[in-house]
């Protein structure tokens, strides 16, 4: 077995050269301080600092040497892989800050800008309230109603004690559809339902007794648009036909809906009316439910909400008149009933304090949004 060659020159090795280790690590150096991007950066580290480097493959060649040269050849090599990894480490450094600098600046985001989305949508508050207080009876036991709102003469007058002659039918409060094959639109047999009403008869024929519903929906009469009045309203009517029916139960029905919808306590009472539709008639009156009656004859406690009269008008009832009954087929012997309507819009500016129409009808999306998403 032959002796170690204790006389290798190391300097025959050529990667491991002084000269040669300083080159290389002087090429590292120099693309390091070149890089201009972290990218640059990742590339000089893998070409002068990876596993296929010309030091790392310098660093492999020293377990060729003699015990005497390793030292001094990993020394060299060692040293200037140090000062390249402290090169990459501090370069790298320099470019994240600069790359942090940079997306500060290109990636900003001026919140004072019209964003380009556009505004999520709410519910229109006339249905959600108008569904609110159509759940308040169908708790009763009610079902909800509907009918057309392009109605036939029949249902919306003749069925409900209107004659031909009623001024109700005159054009200065309905709206008549045109037919091309009629003379004028009166002749068409077609309106717009100046009420709910006709929901009463197309219940009543389409339904076996006893009948309990309610429908909501939209009605058209010939009127101005100003704060309080519009050509086209919502309404609740109400509707109940049964054995032995009468006006007690009525009251205690609308008790029941002013409790729920404005607060509990509030006192209610019937003032004498005329509907062609019910007899006996009464317009219904609530108690304020701000001031609860506390401001009549006191102009130092002005109440806005009832006028200081201590009452609000909420709509009209009444016991369903027995003509209407026997247009419909009911046997008024047998059978009675009675009827309210009460408007939604009304009803939307008591419990919300919305105080002109006009907001309430344009459809301006930020009255709306201040009603929340009610589903």
């Amino acid at each position: 077995m032959s002796a170690p060659n204790t006389s290798f020159d190391p300097v025959e090795v050529t990667p491991l050269h002084a000269d040669e280790v300083a080159r290389a690590r002087d090429e590292a150096l120099a693309a390091i301080a070149a890089a201009g991007s972290l990218d640059e950066l990742k590339a000089a580290r893998l070409a002068h600092a990876g596993d296929r480097s010309p030091l790392a493959l310098a660093n492999r060649e020293i377990g060729a040497l003699p015990p005497a040269a390793r030292a001094e050849a990993g020394k060299r090599v060692g040293g200037a892989r140090r000062e390249i990894s402290e090169a990459l480490k501090a370069r790298q450094e320099v470019l994240e800050a600069e790359r942090d600098e940079r997306v500060l600046v290109e990636e900003a985001v001026d919140v004072t800008l019209p964003y380009d989305r556009r505004p999520r949508g709410a519910r229109h508050p006339i249905t959600t309230v108008a569904e609110r207080m159509a759940d308040i009876f169908v708790a009763m036991g009610f079902e909800v109603a509907e009918g057309p709102e392009v109605e036939a003469e029949w249902f919306n007058f003749d069925a409900l004690n209107m004659p031909p002659d009623h001024p109700a039918r005159s054009m200065q409060d309905t709206f008549f559809v045109a037919d091309p094959s009629a003379p004028e639109p009166r002749e068409s047999g077609l309106v717009l339902r100046t009420h709910t009403s006709p929901v009463q008869a197309r219940a009543l024929l389409g339904r076996e007794l006893p009948v309990y519903v309610v429908a909501p929906g939209r009605t058209f009469r010939s009127d101005e648009l100003d704060a309080t009045h519009s050509p086209v309203f919502h309404q609740l009517e109400g509707m109940a036909v049964d054995r032995g029916l009468g006006l007690a139960d009525l009251r205690g029905a609308i008790d029941a809906f002013v409790s729920e919808m404005f607060g509990s306590g509030l006192r209610t009472r019937f003032r004498p009316s005329y509907f062609p539709f019910t007899e006996p008639s009464a317009e219904v009156d609530m108690e304020c439910f701000v001031c609860r009656g506390a401001s009549v004859g006191r102009p130092d406690r002005p109440c806005r909400t009832c006028g200081s009269e201590g009452w609000i008008e909420i709509g009209g009832c009444g016991v369903i008149n027995p003509r209407v009954l026997r247009a419909c087929g009911v046997d008024t012997d047998t059978y009675s009933g009675w009827a309210f309507g009460i408007g939604v819009e009304r009803t939307l500016m008591f419990a919300h304090g919305a105080q002109d129409m006009h907001d309430i009808v344009e459809g301006d999306v930020r009255f709306a949004s201040a009603f929340g998403m009610e589903i």
